[in-house]
């Protein structure tokens, strides 16, 4: 039997807006039935142009927003954050990334502050021990014992998005959801986030939801791809399969109208210049 940490069933999600000072009011579906599944420890990259439905969906998986109808199920048990009812435990087992690491720490907080706050939230974690663990999360992610008493703003921003990662790791969380997690950083900070991403996937079993538009990252990282447009899932399978041959036209287009990184010569880059540093 398959373990899927998440799933989605019939998943829809609906918007009322205005119709201005005499239109009347008008609902917008910006998910249309939308059914998923992701195996543990595997990533699922979900893609799409902007206004797909990409960000309503990480919201809906990561219990921000409900879902208008349809069934959202972590590690089996059905969640429904519009009947409440949520534990502690249900709101650790998944953990969000976002896109920009100046925005989503906090600047008035040191690192160390940022790290042992979702522990001292949930409580049960002497004070101690929260430090020793946000001291070992920071080593993990590439950062330096001396990072917990500096504040957001003295990092730049491939270090800041490390910080954010260590955050969201925290809890122990089953799934992590990744939401366009490298497209504000510069191409050579990129690889090593992403790596490290895959060297953290596989020492702690973790499982992502990758939302992304940059698909050579898709193809670094993923191991499924589900391809949305407006609001429906036109198609979805393993990244090589989808890469090799995809079969909707609209997949075709999508990967024929976007640029690529090429990811092999930036790591190849970043390499060089430790090599260089090294020696010097």
């Amino acid at each position: 039997m398959t373990d899927y940490v998440v799933e989605g069933r019939g998943i829809t999600r609906d918007y009322v807006t205005s119709g201005g000072l005499f239109g009347a009011a008008k609902t917008v579906r910006a998910l249309k039935g939308i059914d998923f599944a992701v195996e543990r420890g595997k990533t699922l990259a979900v893609v799409g142009e902007s206004g797909c439905g990409k960000s309503t969906l990480a919201r809906i998986i990561t219990l921000i927003d409900p879902a208008t109808s349809g069934q959202l199920l972590i590690e089996g048990k059905p969640v429904d954050i519009a009947k409440g009812g949520l534990t502690r435990e249900m709101r650790s087992a998944v953990q969000i990334v976002f896109q920009n690491p100046y925005g989503s720490l906090n600047p008035r907080q040191k690192v160390g502050e940022v790290l042992t706050e979702p522990l001292r939230l949930r409580g049960g974690v002497p004070s101690a021990d929260r430090r020793r663990r946000a001291m070992a999360m920071l080593e993990r992610v590439g950062l330096k014992p001396e990072h917990y008493n500096r504040f957001p703003h003295m990092f730049s921003g491939g270090q800041r998005q490390r910080i954010a990662i260590a955050r969201a790791l925290m809890l122990n969380p089953a799934l992590l959801v990744l939401d366009e997690p490298v497209s504000a950083l510069d191409l050579s900070v990129q690889a090593q986030v992403l790596n490290l991403l895959k060297d953290l996937q596989d020492e702690f079993g973790l499982t992502y939801v990758f939302i992304s538009h940059d698909l050579s990252v898709v193809r670094y990282l993923a191991d499924r791809v589900m391809v949305l447009w407006n609001g429906t899932v036109v198609e979805e399978g393993t990244r090589d399969a989808l890469f090799s041959a995809p079969q909707h036209d609209y997949t075709r287009k999508l990967f024929a109208a976007t640029p690529e990184a090429d990811l092999d010569a930036i790591r190849a880059r970043v390499e060089r210049r430790r090599l260089e540093r090294t020696a010097g």
